[in-house]
């Protein structure tokens, strides 16, 4: 990928990977082991970006 992206690439990029994280291990305690996936996890080369 190139080194310089247009802003709103930039942001659509960084917004993914925030929202790529795993569900937090409170949840996990909180719930008894019940959810324990991402419903809307993505996978680097699996899943791709409308970017």
């Amino acid at each position: 990928m190139s080194r310089n992206k247009p802003l709103g690439k930039k942001l659509r990029l960084s917004r993914a990977t925030k929202s790529n994280q795993r569900v937090p291990i409170w949840v996990v305690a909180k719930t008894r082991g019940k959810v324990r996936t991402h419903a809307k996890m993505r996978h680097w080369r699996r899943t791709k970006l409308k970017a």
